[in-house]
């Protein structure tokens, strides 16, 4: 059993009788009050998100996860993901629910995949901070036409959609970042 002091992102708990991982959280102390924790909740289940408040000092039940490597494979279908162990060579299949940001793998990408520790089962796939892609396809920047910050949409070679600045061109490289899908910078070879 766990407090509400344990809280951290990336816990994975048991509520509601299923199994959430906390993607962010704020520890509130208000002037006037008791303090308590504003959570957002990922179902490892459904995928689905829920915003919940837990008073300071609420008991949480904890689930005990193991954290293990793993190298992207391909891509089945629309919606099936396979995955080798790179300690064992173990294969396994996921579904798209449960990966984070599944346009920004691409073949080859080493993952960190969460997986209760009990009864084996994946909860979930954790990419890392950034990857870097190329850009497949972008219209020519043109100077003079804007101001400031001014971006336009490219396609990368996994076919994810990011905005980018006006001087990114097809072929360049560039790091994504995968926790909100943006541009970070331009990668010179």
């Amino acid at each position: 059993m766990a407090t509400t002091s344990d809280i951290k992102k990336g816990l994975c708990i048991v509520f509601n009788n299923d199994t959430y991982k906390i993607t962010d959280f704020q520890h509130v102390k208000p002037g006037k009050g008791p303090a308590f924790v504003r959570t957002k909740l990922k179902s490892l289940t459904t995928g689905r998100t829920l915003d919940n408040t837990f008073s300071a000092g609420h008991k949480i039940d904890e689930v005990r996860v193991e954290t293990r490597k793993y190298q992207y494979l391909y891509k089945e279908g629309e919606s099936t993901y396979h995955f080798m162990n790179n300690e064992d060579y173990s294969q396994i299949a996921l579904q798209h629910d449960i990966l984070d940001s599944p346009e920004l793998m691409k073949e080859g990408e080493t993952v960190t995949i969460i997986v209760r520790a009990e009864d084996e089962l994946p909860l979930s796939v954790e990419m890392p901070a950034s990857v870097i892609l190329e850009v497949t396809k972008t219209e020519p920047g043109v100077k003079g036409n804007t101001a400031t910050n001014a971006t336009k949409p490219a396609i990368v070679e996994t076919g994810a959609n990011v905005n980018v600045p006006l001087f990114i061109n097809e072929g360049d490289k560039i790091r994504i970042e995968t926790d909100k899908g943006t541009y970070q910078e331009r990668i010179s070879d």
